[in-house]
């Protein structure tokens, strides 16, 4: 998959957007947490500058549910703190 995309002839880097899927982040909210990402990314027509995928654990499961963005991890992500980060994060793609 190619890392980049471009925008009026600029050259970007990809966000990259990690969800933890292990059974404890999942449970504990990451099931929805990845419809939401997914609607996200799709009612804002960002499918070519985000990469978006899914690992089974990242190891923090007491943190979680995690959620990992161009390497920054975010825990305890609900899905009021999860609309706020991903604004914050993916503000230059809008």
């Amino acid at each position: 998959m190619w890392p980049f995309h471009t925008c009026n002839n600029n050259l970007y880097m990809k966000t990259n957007i990690t969800i933890c899927l292990g059974s404890s982040c999942f449970s504990r909210g990451n099931n929805k947490n990845l419809e939401i990402i997914k609607e996200f990314i799709s009612t804002r027509g960002l499918d070519a500058e985000v990469t978006f995928k899914g690992q089974l654990c990242s190891e923090n499961c007491f943190q979680g549910p995690i959620l990992i963005i161009n390497g920054k991890t975010f825990s305890e992500v609900s899905k009021n703190k999860l609309i706020d980060i991903l604004e914050k994060e993916l503000n230059n793609h809008e």
